[in-house]
């Protein structure tokens, strides 16, 4: 299993690289529904991070792919300027399966 990410920056994208984490840099919407089609595809992947930057520029597609998908996990992660939602992975959680943390 491994990790993917979808990234709004190269910074976090070389972080994460680093860490041997693969991974995209989008900016558009068509760039962004592309990048995770190929993630959620891929029968290697178990979890994919989307920055939250992208998650506030494309909420709606990205709870579809959340709804939608049953692989790989789907997670928000800040980016390097920081957490900007402490709640994310609870709301996440309680969407996925109904449990309030």
């Amino acid at each position: 299993m491994r990790f993917f990410l979808v990234s709004d920056n190269v910074d976090t994208q070389a972080g994460l690289r680093l860490a041997g984490i693969e991974g995209t840099v989008v900016h558009e919407l068509g760039e962004f529904t592309a990048a995770m089609d190929r993630a959620v595809s891929d029968p290697d992947i178990g979890i994919v991070l989307v920055t939250q930057k992208l998650g506030e520029l494309f909420p709606d597609v990205l709870l579809k792919y959340k709804v939608d998908c049953k692989r790989p996990i789907i997670i928000e992660v800040p980016d390097r300027h920081g957490l900007k939602d402490v709640n994310t992975i609870e709301r996440y959680v309680q969407a996925a399966i109904g449990i309030k943390l």
